[in-house]
């Protein structure tokens, strides 16, 4: 990549234990990432008999690399051996993260890395009578459990993990957007998003929705229409290489992503 970022401070919103990756691959190319957590993920510790249920399911249904990392936490570290059950990711980082553990990955979209490109593809369209378990956060979207069950399948959730607003000093980001000094947000999830927006007061979330903010899915970029943000760019895949891209194009005035 050629394109630099020309010394803009980027808001990074991810949570802390997540965020190196991301703020270094700006700093790499220029930049200055501002870390500003607006989520912290707290371990979950499911029932023995959840466990074993899941288990013996048709189907588990990992929805974030956060749902693997701890998955494999609450199985002591190793899947018990199944030849009947398999396995399903959301996106292309939670099958790397699944293969990364050594488990196999029976389907993952191949274009669209979210629920709704999971849905699509052949294996998760024949379910009728299937056991399938989502593994996830506490809560969540209800739209994959929705969609299966309409198909026929017994739909349970195997939670290994919650979110919460963190308690973080503002004082920083305030700063930088009282001197207009943001060049641009990135989001990852919808609670991320209004988390922010409850984390700052009236005058800083006027400079805040003055900047451009990049999201990883047109679903977040609606969310964030709604919440008066204008400029919006949506990266191509939900990676940090592809955040990178979008706001490297998106700060140099070309086109990246899509906007919405």
């Amino acid at each position: 990549m050629t394109l630099g970022l020309n010394g803009a401070r980027i808001l990074v919103t991810r949570p802390a234990a997540q965020a190196d990756k991301l703020c270094n691959l700006i700093e790499l190319h220029e930049g200055k990432a501002l870390r500003f957590p607006t989520l912290e993920i707290i371990e979950e510790h499911p029932e023995p008999q959840s466990l074993e249920r899941a288990t013996l399911s048709d189907w588990l249904i990992f929805t974030s690399t956060n749902a693997v990392d701890f998955a494999i936490k609450a199985f002591g570290g190793k899947m018990p051996h199944s030849h009947k059950r398999q396995i399903a990711a959301v996106g292309q980082a939670t099958a790397t993260a699944l293969r990364q553990a050594g488990w196999r990955v029976d389907c993952a979209p191949t274009t669209e890395f979210s629920s709704e490109g999971l849905l699509a593809e052949a294996p998760l369209k024949d379910v009728a009578g299937k056991i399938c378990f989502i593994v996830r956060g506490v809560g969540g979207r209800e739209k994959l459990a929705e969609t299966l069950r309409s198909r026929g399948a017994l739909v349970a959730y195997l939670e290994v993990y919650s979110r919460r607003r963190p308690e973080v000093d503002n004082s920083e980001l305030t700063a930088c957007l009282a001197a207009r000094q943001l060049g641009a947000t990135t989001i990852t999830s919808a609670e991320a998003l209004q988390n922010l927006l409850a984390m700052l007061d009236e005058a800083a979330l006027v400079l805040l929705r003055m900047a451009p903010l990049v999201v990883v899915s047109d679903r977040i970029g609606q969310t964030a229409q709604q919440y008066g943000f204008k400029q919006i760019a949506v990266s191509r895949q939900p990676t940090d290489a592809a955040i990178l891209e979008t706001l490297t194009t998106l700060l140099n005035g070309e086109n990246s992503g899509r906007s919405n």
